[in-house]
């Protein structure tokens, strides 16, 4: 009886896990405008946007029509939203691009003051901060006047105390950088106290428990949760950990590698070093776009014309002057036919 639960259980969630759905920004073949397409090449919305973004788990993706930022549903329905005219966090230093939902809230700012709205469209956190960052490991950072504060999705606030912080940035693995009035960084935790101390140059996000630190020295290095040295400060640059590979991308001596959490590291032949996502980075051989592995094996086979890095098992690729999607294995999930794509985003 255990075994037949057993299989059951797996053969359900098969099932589940073949059902889920992606949706990615398409322009079709000699189209100006996007629309959305599903993981099987399907047109789901058609091309009639200037401006469309990715969807959120939560099945919403901003648009821009008529001087404004609508929210549209995976049927392409417009979403009523309690206030209009808004705006959101668009090029933020770490993230890039304009931040839609996360967590289910999205950070919006109207006549200067910043808020959230959930996933109903309703004002969740009243509009009433001077900055805010989005949400990230169930928190969010905001600014007023000269404070900051942890905010948690009912707006309940925890002030930050301390007037030697400058800027905070938003939380990642349950911890979120600042900046002190001497320049240095550290990082706070979700109760609004210093995890960290502000010993470091600069910082970057964690990711898979450490994150990328600057020394005195101006070397580059890796930091636990407790602000230790878990790689030694050596390199010029580096990236995040990718938890799949275990790898992340550094450069020493101008020239880039990749390091294991043991700080071994590993060289690959090829002519441009991606970072590692979901086991596999970008490269390329005699001009042509392939994926590797942790241990610098071609698994994807260079003949791409383009590419981009592999998010929920799916990558990106360009056959001549058209794009597709393949998966882990290297086969054709969409074939090339689009003259643009982003990446696919699950929504549930």
């Amino acid at each position: 009886m255990k075994t037949l639960i057993i299989i059951t259980l797996s053969f359900a969630m098969s099932i589940g896990a073949m059902a889920q759905t992606y949706i990615t920004q398409v322009k079709p073949y000699g189209e100006k405008l996007w629309g959305y397409a599903n993981q099987n090449g399907e047109i789901t919305i058609a091309a009639k946007y200037k401006k469309c973004y990715k969807y959120a788990e939560n099945g919403l993706a901003p648009i821009y029509e008529s001087k404004q930022f609508l929210f549209i549903n995976t049927k392409g329905e417009e979403m009523t939203t309690e206030i209009t005219g808004f705006k959101m966090i668009e090029g933020f230093i770490g993230i890039g691009g304009l931040q839609g939902y996360n967590e289910g809230m999205v950070a919006v700012v109207k006549n200067k003051k910043w808020g959230f709205l959930n996933s109903q469209g309703e004002v969740a956190i009243e509009l009433k901060y001077d900055k805010v960052s989005i949400f990230n490991s169930g928190f969010a950072i905001a600014k007023s006047g000269d404070a900051f504060f942890v905010v948690n999705k009912s707006g309940e606030e925890i002030e930050i105390s301390g007037a030697e912080f400058i800027d905070i940035k938003q939380f990642s693995d349950g911890l979120a950088p600042f900046t002190n009035s001497a320049k240095q960084f550290g990082y706070i935790d979700d109760k609004g106290k210093v995890a960290i101390q502000a010993d470091f140059l600069t910082v970057g996000y964690f990711n898979d428990g450490l994150a990328w630190a600057k020394g005195s020295d101006k070397k580059v290095g890796y930091i636990n949760k407790k602000g230790e040295w878990v790689i030694e400060p050596k390199f010029d640059a580096a990236k995040n950990f990718d938890p799949t590979s275990g790898l992340a991308r550094i450069k020493t001596e101008g020239k880039w590698a990749y390091t294991n959490k043991n700080g071994e590291i590993l060289t690959v032949d090829t002519e441009t070093w991606g970072d590692f996502s979901e086991g596999l980075a970008r490269g390329k051989k005699g001009g042509k776009t392939g994926y590797y592995n942790n241990k610098g094996e071609w698994t994807i086979a260079p003949e791409y014309d383009g590419g981009r890095d592999f998010k929920n098992g799916f990558a990106a690729v360009k056959k001549g002057d058209k794009w597709g999607f393949i998966n882990q294995s290297g086969e054709w999930v969409i074939e090339a036919q689009f003259a643009a794509v982003k990446d696919l985003e699950r929504v549930d």
